[in-house]
C-alpha cells in the first residue's frame, strides 16, 4: 500500500484506521485509544508514524499488538527517458571519428 493508499485509512466517518510503523501497517479501529482516526489528540491515522512513535511515551511493542494488513511501499521514483540515449551515443562516436580523419590529413 502506497502512502496516498494509507492516507484513505483516516478512521473517519466509519472508515478503517490504519498506521505505518517501520513499513508494517496496523489497523487501530478497534482500538477505543484510536476513536474518530485520532490518538490522544495528537496523532492522525492513515499516516506512517513512525518517526512519531520514537517520542511517544509507550514502547513500539504496544503497535505491534494491532494486526498487520500490508506494508507500507514508497513510490518507484520516475525511469528516466532513454530512448534517445543511443542516439546520442551515436553522434558522439560519428562526431570522434570525423575528427579523427580531419586531423589524419
Amino acid at each position: 500500500m502506497t502512502s496516498n493508499e494509507l492516507a484513505k485509512y483516516d478512521g473517519r466517518d466509519g472508515r478503517p484506521a490504519y498506521i505505518a510503523v517501520n513499513g508494517a501497517i496496523h489497523d487501530v479501529t478497534a482500538s477505543p485509544l484510536w476513536t474518530g482516526g485520532t490518538h490522544q489528540g495528537g496523532h492522525q491515522a492513515g499516516r506512517d508514524l513512525t518517526e512519531e512513535l520514537k517520542s511517544a511515551p509507550h514502547v513500539r511493542a504496544v503497535i505491534e499488538r494491532f494486526p498487520v494488513v500490508g506494508r507500507i511501499e514508497e513510490a518507484a521514483p520516475p525511469k528516466a527517458a532513454s530512448h534517445g540515449k543511443g542516439l546520442i551515443i551515436g553522434i558522439i562516436v560519428a562526431a570522434i571519428l570525423l575528427l579523427a580523419v580531419l586531423l589524419s590529413r
